[in-house]
């Protein structure tokens, strides 16, 4: 684990830890970071300049389709992290996607490491799955270039696929126990997010940007298997008050290839000390 000296060497040459979130409108990203930051508190914002940001100016801006995504928004409960949000290109606007691209690709290779974007947290929300993988992911995944930056994608709402597991297999579900009843609606869950095809979109050879592992989010917790590490872990229940996204920080941690932003990250996040002996042992 990091001394007390080496992390505060690494404050002074990377600053604090900056994450740019994209997905779109009501895909749970503030939740998110709220999470991330322990707090049910809006984040501060400011401009490139280091000046505070009224955020009734914020939301008014984003309403009319001219928010910033340079602007950069601070949670006092935990200030080591710095958030972008892309809201904007989704809906639609070529402007606000090609502004994104050069943020991207400016904040990507940035000569000094505390300006660079350290990771990209792409949430899809799971409430609709037949329309999983929509024109904003194609054409970020198709045509984004993020460089060493690595991408993580978050499925949100993923319990919206229980009711449709469920539907699908009522007659064979009938009679169940409750316990085998559960296991095999789990089962049935990942064949429907199986044959969505977003996580074969996601990974498509074709694509510039290709994430390097996902996180699931949803509002009842169950165990499951990840199809891409084979590893059993635990969805996270985003409705829990106690709930602090463990899961995305551990998946972001080791998203990372860089060692310094590793420790830096494990530094920064306050909750999750499972993580901090772990990079420790490794």
């Amino acid at each position: 684990m990091a001394t007390i000296d080496t992390q505060s060497d690494l404050r002074e040459r990377i600053g604090r830890f900056r994450v740019l979130i994209i997905g779109r409108a009501n895909a749970g990203k503030t939740t998110i970071l709220q999470k991330i930051c322990n707090t049910m508190e809006d984040p501060e914002i400011y401009d490139t300049a280091g000046e505070k940001i009224d955020a009734a100016v914020v939301k008014s801006s984003i309403k009319r389709g001219n928010d910033d995504i340079t602007n950069e928004m601070v949670f006092k409960s935990n200030p080591g992290f710095i958030f972008h949000d892309s809201c904007g290109f989704e809906a639609g606007s070529e402007e606000e996607f090609d502004s994104m691209k050069k943020f991207i690709s400016d904040r990507a290779n940035a000569k000094k490491l505390e300006e660079r974007i350290h990771v990209i947290w792409y949430c899809i929300p799971m409430d609709n799955p037949s329309r999983t993988f929509q024109r904003s992911e194609e054409k970020f995944f198709s045509e984004c270039n993020t460089g060493h930056v690595p991408v993580v994608v978050v499925f949100t709402k993923f319990e919206a696929l229980r009711p449709v597991a469920f539907g699908e297999h009522k007659k064979q579900l009938q009679g169940l126990a409750g316990e085998e009843r559960s296991r095999r609606i789990a089962q049935h869950v990942e064949e429907v997010f199986t044959n969505t095809g977003v996580w074969d979109r996601l990974c498509d050879p074709k694509n510039h940007a290709r994430p390097k592992c996902y996180v699931r989010l949803e509002s009842k917790s169950f165990r499951c298997i990840c199809p891409v590490s084979e590893l059993t872990w635990v969805i996270q229940d985003m409705n829990k008050p106690s709930t602090n996204c463990d899961t995305l920080l551990e998946h972001t941690t080791f998203a990372l290839d860089n060692e310094e932003l590793r420790l830096c990250l494990v530094s920064t996040q306050q909750s999750n000390l499972e993580l901090c002996i772990t990079c420790a042992v490794e």
